[in-house]
């Protein structure tokens, strides 16, 4: 199960989305870098009748706000440093076209790879690796191509991959394959 459908179980279980499900916890003091799984877990048992599972993915939302995180420029740049600074173009390129999607595109950085979100919804992954960039697109129910291939155990966040070595490989069917992706995460 990916953790954003853990998020939208955990809504329909209780009628609260993430964001009222933090408001309540900060209510109780469950917020902050000093506060512990079971105290959360406890309090998500008793009046949502969560189970370990969803309620860790709610604790993670907590933990994660309450950690100090660079600013989405500042790990971009860090994900692109050292032998990846060659990427930095490649990428830029591909979140400029990505952006043209909507005004809602966001990016969402982690150590290993960029998300593209619309909203909360991530649609695309981007990951530098070597000498390209990995592309995850999110498009369920499509077949595999030979340029898109299966996602399978590389990310199950997504469904499809792609490899970019060069900025014209930003084309109008990679931008096709983007926008139904976008187009879908509402």
């Amino acid at each position: 199960m990916s953790f954003q459908a853990y998020l939208d179980a955990v809504q329909a279980k209780t009628g609260k989305t993430p964001a009222e499900l933090k408001a309540l916890a900060a209510k109780k003091s469950l917020v902050g870098p000093g506060v512990k799984a079971g105290d959360v877990l406890a309090w998500l048992k008793d009046e949502f009748d969560l189970g370990r599972g969803h309620a860790m993915a709610i604790f993670a939302l907590l933990k994660a706000d309450a950690e100090p995180r660079g600013a989405v420029e500042d790990r971009i740049d860090k994900l692109f440093a050292g032998s990846r600074s060659a990427l930095r173009p490649l990428f830029d390129g591909l979140v400029e076209r990505a952006r043209a999607l909507g005004d809602d595109v966001d990016l969402a950085p982690t150590d290993t790879y960029v998300s593209l979100v619309r909203g909360s919804r991530k649609f695309a992954i981007v990951q530098p690796v070597a000498s390209r960039l990995d592309i995850g697109i999110k498009r369920k129910g499509v077949t595999p191509t030979d340029r898109f291939a299966a996602a399978g155990s590389w990310n199950s966040m997504v469904t499809h991959r792609a490899r970019l070595t060069n900025a014209a490989e930003i084309d109008a069917e990679l931008v096709e394959w983007l926008w139904a992706a976008y187009a879908a995460a509402t």
